[in-house]
């Protein structure tokens, strides 16, 4: 059998706030295979994208432990984390949180050069991106050019620039109607299917729901039985 792409064992995260602890996830025990394509419920303040940001490596967990392909993501040095972040995982937010002074080429190209990637392959690698989400004829516009379903399909084409083996989905849909958000959900499935990819969606929305091959619901850091 094999072993899980991600495993939390006792996970938790706690900040604190004056005198107090605020516990944002709560002993969350959890086994994602690779390939799959898990959808997070729960209302704001649930821990839905706490979740995320120790699954991308942006935060360390306070306790328990949560390991991803391999990596002790609570032990890991920053240099590891950094590697992690670049290699392994892409993101996806609900404000796109695309660079306004590039193109959307560039914005496409940005995590493979910062991950070192020769420029050509990358620039090959983004212009096939691009013709697949439809944006080929939009590669050198800026995204205030954009519509927000363009700009949420730049921003998957860059979640996947590196062939990351984790795309992470923070609401993705949020900010789009009805027609562009079924686009998101189509090409995230088909991301999943087509290439193994392992895709985990934090959202609010029930359009994932016959996409997901594994479902959880988050109520006040824990899960809900």
């Amino acid at each position: 059998m094999s072993t899980p792409l991600i495993q939390a064992h006792s996970l938790s995260r706690i900040y604190p706030f004056g005198e107090t602890q605020v516990f944002a996830l709560r002993g969350l025990d959890l086994a994602i295979e690779a390939g799959s394509f898990l959808v997070i419920k729960g209302s704001s303040g649930s821990g839905k994208t706490t979740f995320l940001s120790l699954l991308a490596g942006l935060d360390r967990p306070s306790g328990g432990s949560l390991i991803v392909n391999g990596l002790d993501l609570l032990r890991a040095t920053d240099s590891e984390l950094t590697s992690y972040r670049r290699q392994e995982v892409g993101m996806v937010f609900q404000s796109f949180n695309l660079l306004p002074t590039l193109t959307v080429e560039e914005n496409v190209m940005l995590p493979g050069l910062l991950a070192g990637s020769d420029r050509t392959a990358l620039k090959a690698r983004a212009g096939e991106l691009l013709g697949w989400l439809g944006l080929r004829d939009r590669s050198a516009h800026m995204p205030s050019q954009l519509s927000g379903g363009e700009m949420q399909r730049t921003a998957l084409a860059r979640a996947v620039i590196n062939d990351p083996s984790l795309l992470l989905a923070d609401e993705p849909t949020g900010n789009l109607d009805t027609a562009n958000g079924q686009a998101v959900v189509d090409l995230l499935a088909g991301l999943q299917a087509s290439q193994g990819l392992t895709v985990i969606v934090a959202t609010h929305s029930t359009e994932f729901d016959r996409t997901a091959t594994q479902s959880l619901r988050l109520v006040d850091g824990s899960i809900q039985d």
